[in-house]
């Protein structure tokens, strides 16, 4: 049982690897695109960040995932298996077409998909995931909201000032916002690993309740930070350079509204993506230039990728348990 619990927490580490690996592009893709940032230094530097957001956060997002969606005490690992596995090969999949799609919507769905085709949809908490699918809506609404209020403040206080010199001033400012949303990045996405792995330490009976300890709070916030370092540039284009042009004050505004959205939302214990957050960002700055400086085409695109994340994630998940399940 040892064996069967260490490659399931291998197989969560992995995936929240993948989670950095594929996420990095959020946060990285504004300070690269608005060239502050070479994109080997951008992701070392949103890896540090990442890592040590693990000293300054509480784990309310852990407990959610862990505790809030599933009945707990119905699953076993091969359920928490068929879920990660599921989720990893959808972030696989939509990372190889450059799709910016949510990791943190890939794992609920996996995980409520291979828990419903064993147990039914009774082991659902219905007011957790009533929470989760609202911020689907709600946490990128949040950052457009959030990113077009900051573009309009920044905007009216530096309206006097030569552009060369707002540019001068954002270059240096935009490495406190890009440092801010890495924080938020790492506590709310490793948040998600760790509750999927003290469910299994709970269901195993190797931890007597549910409680994230602190070396599991390490290895997860590791983990993505080194997905961060290791992220390509596919989804970076998209995300920093397709859906609008930023300049450095534009980056800014949007990384410190995505910040704020992904930090607040922690604190809660609301599971929320950090693609959707940042995209929504980026589109409240760059339509307070004129709504015809987002290409609206491919935000769709991205909006019905993150529409199908959830079923397609279940799917997946469901699948590959119903397949582990031919040899138990």
């Amino acid at each position: 049982m040892i064996t069967i619990v260490l490659i399931i927490i291998f197989i969560a580490l992995i995936f929240d690897f993948l989670n950095g690996f594929h996420d990095s592009a959020n946060s990285i893709a504004t300070i690269v695109s608005t060239q502050v940032l070479t994109p080997q230094k951008a992701v070392l530097f949103a890896a540090f960040f990442n890592f040590i957001a693990a000293f300054l956060f509480d784990v309310n997002v852990a407990k959610t995932i862990g505790n809030g969606l599933v009945n707990i005490d119905s699953i076993d690992i091969y359920i928490i298996s068929a879920g990660l596995l599921g989720a990893i090969f959808w972030n696989l999949f939509t990372w190889y077409f450059g799709i910016p799609v949510s990791s943190s919507h890939a794992l609920i769905g996996g995980y409520g998909g291979a828990a419903v085709v064993k147990l039914g949809f009774g082991v659902l908490k219905l007011a957790g995931w009533y929470k989760v699918i609202i911020f689907i809506v709600l946490a990128p609404a949040i950052g457009m909201v959030l990113g077009l209020i900051n573009m309009a403040v920044t905007t009216y206080i530096v309206r006097n000032q030569k552009p060369r010199k707002v540019d001068g001033i954002f270059r240096k400012l935009q490495l406190v916002s890009a440092a801010f949303y890495s924080f938020g990045h790492g506590t709310n996405d490793a948040q998600k690993t760790m509750g999927i792995i003290v469910s299994v330490l709970v269901a195993t009976k190797m931890l007597d309740h549910f409680y994230v300890p602190f070396y599991v709070i390490i290895m997860c916030h590791l983990a993505i930070a080194l997905g961060t370092m290791f992220g390509g540039l596919r989804i970076v284009k998209t995300m920093g350079m397709k859906i609008t042009k930023l300049r450095p004050i534009g980056g800014f505004c949007a990384e410190f509204a995505g910040a704020a959205t992904l930090i607040g939302t922690a604190l809660l214990g609301i599971p929320v993506s950090t693609t959707h957050t940042i995209t929504g960002a980026i589109v409240g700055v760059g339509s307070m230039n004129r709504m015809s400086a987002v290409r609206w085409g491919i935000a769709g695109r991205i909006v019905w990728a993150w529409v199908l994340t959830i079923p397609i994630s279940a799917i997946c998940g469901a699948l590959i348990y119903l397949l582990i399940s031919l040899f138990l």
